[in-house]
């Protein structure tokens, strides 16, 4: 994947996965444009096809052929590697680079239904999403059309809740899990910087860019996240722009001196994402539509996603793809996390 120079990208604000990649782009010091639009409305002004589907951010990348525009941040983020390996966020390790994998899956797949959750499941989220989500494109809206916009999206999308699985039986299971994440969020930051130390790794700018809607646009989660967890606000305000860090190669801490703190985030996605992900790729090897499994105490059900799947088995191919040794250390700290059954018990034909 080549990209231009400077690197174009079209996005919003109130993204996350945009507000991903902006503040990696950043700390890495790469130049970049953005467009605050849609992406097909950047992509036919520019006689490109728009990916599909069309989701934010979309990357303009050099082909032979010419243009051409694609998505996916954690892809594009390794693609990032190869044209720049300076300030990476990739460990050497491969072991430890494991582990910041799983925390970049985790934010992007798990963590995005907090954010989902939180903004069309409550009246005061929903009408200030309503609201400001039109003006993020265009402040210029007349009145008349941003109510009718508003109210168009705002039922469009709260009858999109059921995508990411948030229904009334399900609500307060979402709720749970992000106060709980919160409270590991704020435990391993009294500890370090970072997830894996004190620089920066993939899986950071995954969660920062999740929390960055959490904690900076949308009421209900900004007023838990302030009583919980009040390093997470600051670490997310302070994540939108280190490219004045310098970091060293040593300020990631081994995989065997991080701190317990890891492994109770770890636990999180072990509790409800490794189940999730199980019955997801279960289903989808079944041909079922909708799958339905236990999570935290609760029925979850939602709609099968051939990515979520994918997801898995690029998790579980990066794991089979470690040195017996790294696997070894991996399993060590894992063990106990409910992470393991995602790698072990998964179907075979994922």
């Amino acid at each position: 994947m080549t990209f231009t120079d400077p690197v174009q990208l079209i996005g919003a604000s109130a993204s996350p996965y945009t507000q991903k990649m902006l503040a990696l782009l950043r700390y890495r010091r790469i130049p970049y444009t953005v467009s605050w639009a849609e992406p097909g409305e950047v992509c036919n002004s520019m006689g490109i096809a728009p990916p599909k589907p069309a989701l934010l951010p979309t990357f303009i990348t050099q082909t032979a052929d010419g243009l051409s525009a694609v998505c996916d941040s954690t892809p594009i983020i390794r693609s990032l590697e190869e044209r720049q390996r300076d300030r990476s966020v990739l460990p050497l390790d491969p072991a430890l680079a494991f582990i910041d994998y799983l925390i970049e899956d985790f934010a992007d797949e798990w963590c995005t239904k907090y954010m989902f959750h939180y903004r069309w499941h409550f009246a005061a989220d929903a009408d200030k999403a309503g609201t400001l989500l039109p003006l993020l494109r265009n402040t210029a809206l007349a009145e008349a059309d941003l109510a009718a916009f508003k109210a168009h999206f705002t039922e469009r999308q709260i009858g999109r809740l059921f995508v990411v699985g948030s229904n009334d039986v399900t609500a307060p299971v979402i709720d749970r899990s992000y106060r709980r994440f919160l409270e590991a969020m704020n435990q391993h930051l009294s500890q370090q910087h970072f997830m894996l130390g004190s620089r920066p790794a993939a899986g950071d700018f995954a969660l920062h860019g999740q929390l960055s809607q959490l904690v900076g646009f949308d009421p209900t989660p900004r007023a838990i996240t302030h009583e919980i967890s009040p390093r997470t606000v600051a670490w997310v305000d302070r994540n939108y722009d280190l490219s004045g860090l310098e970091p060293a190669e040593d300020d990631w801490l081994a995989l065997e001196d991080q701190p317990h703190s890891l492994r109770e985030l770890l636990s999180e996605l072990g509790r409800v994402y490794a189940p999730a992900q199980l019955a997801n790729a279960r289903a989808l090897i079944k041909g079922d539509e909708q799958w339905r499994c236990e999570i935290d105490g609760a029925i979850w059900e939602q709609r099968t996603f051939p990515y979520q799947a994918k997801c898995l088995r690029w998790t579980i191919e990066l794991y089979r793809s470690l040195a017996a040794k790294d696997a070894a250390r991996v399993d060590r700290v894992l063990e106990g996390t409910g992470v393991e059954a995602m790698l072990k018990d998964h179907p075979a034909s994922v």
